[in-house]
């Protein structure tokens, strides 16, 4: 019975992968700027699951993968890579995280990663000197006022965000994501 469950879900994901389109998304160009960017050197690992994502992404169908490490093995940053990837191609990408603390904590870590200061005029608008541009990052949590959950959700919509960092409030109904080119689930089974 559970052979015949495994087989099946098998079969429809594959099927939904090849019946779906995806945008091609790539650092191409800009890969080797963005990787020079970072504190520290990415280890072999982490250079593997990036090229693998890399390869995936760079399809015309939708990638499922299951990023797994040990905590502060980097999953991370190789999460924002594939991100960047998605804001270098035109697109918009989200990551949901189980908590608002640790949403908080990653938008902090990708501002800090992208060369904002604390601080900033422009909270949440850095300067990414891998990509060359300006990257817009939001964070969407359920403690926002009402005001605010509107002001990210306009700003989403109208061009005004690259990425999203958010809990469960980014599945609202009246959240709309247009240009989304890649989602990231941080910490999946809690959610």
């Amino acid at each position: 019975e559970l052979l015949a469950i495994q087989v099946a879900v098998l079969q429809r994901r594959a099927e939904w992968q090849r019946n779906t389109d995806a945008p091609g998304l790539s650092l191409a160009g800009r890969r080797d700027a963005v990787m020079e960017c970072l504190p520290f050197e990415l280890t072999a690992a982490q250079e593997r699951c990036l090229a693998e994502i890399e390869r995936d992404i760079l399809g015309p169908h939708p990638m499922l993968r299951l990023l797994q490490g040990d905590v502060g093995s980097g999953k991370t940053v190789v999460a924002f890579a594939a991100m960047l990837a998605a804001v270098h191609s035109g697109h918009q990408a989200v990551l949901m995280a189980p908590t608002e603390i640790l949403a908080e904590q990653h938008y902090r870590s990708l501002m800090h990663l992208l060369g904002a200061g604390a601080g900033s005029a422009l909270d949440g608008v850095a300067m990414s000197q891998g990509l060359g541009r300006q990257v817009r990052t939001l964070l969407l949590t359920g403690s926002l006022t009402a005001g605010q959950k509107q002001q990210v959700r306009a700003d989403v919509v109208h061009d005004g965000a690259d990425i999203i960092i958010g809990t469960h409030a980014l599945l609202e109904e009246a959240v709309e994501i247009p240009r989304l080119g890649l989602a990231v689930v941080d910490e999946q089974h809690r959610f």
